[in-house]
């Protein structure tokens, strides 16, 4: 079973970048069909898929936050890191990182991050 681990800080800055990190235990984060994704929830709203990466190490991101995400992936530390520039109070959620593939589907924990001065 593949593990999720979402670590970052839970306060940031307006106008700063939030950087978080998704470390994978159980599995690897090349293993063919496998996509990796960050979802999160804004306080009171349902959830909305960030963005991700592919096996092969292809990045997707939602349109909307296109110009201002980054995700990537460090196949050595077996993680993927999300980097969100130029945050405002509307960035405020709990993140969660996701991997599914055609027959599972995990979820870390998730992790509140405030977007606050």
């Amino acid at each position: 079973q593949v593990r999720l681990q979402e670590s970052g800080p839970g306060l940031v800055r307006p106008s700063q970048t939030l950087s978080l990190t998704c470390n994978v235990s159980g599995g690897s984060i090349t293993t063919s069909s496998y996509y990796w994704s960050w979802i999160r929830q804004p306080p009171g709203k349902g959830l909305e898929w960030v963005g991700g990466v592919s096996y092969s190490g292809i990045s997707y991101y939602r349109p909307s936050l296109k110009n201002r995400t980054s995700i990537s992936r460090d196949t050595s530390e077996n993680q993927f890191t999300l980097q969100l520039k130029s945050v405002t109070p509307e960035d405020t959620a709990v993140y969660y990182c996701n991997v599914y593939t055609a027959a599972d589907e995990f979820w870390g924990q998730g992790t509140q991050v405030t977007v606050s001065t």
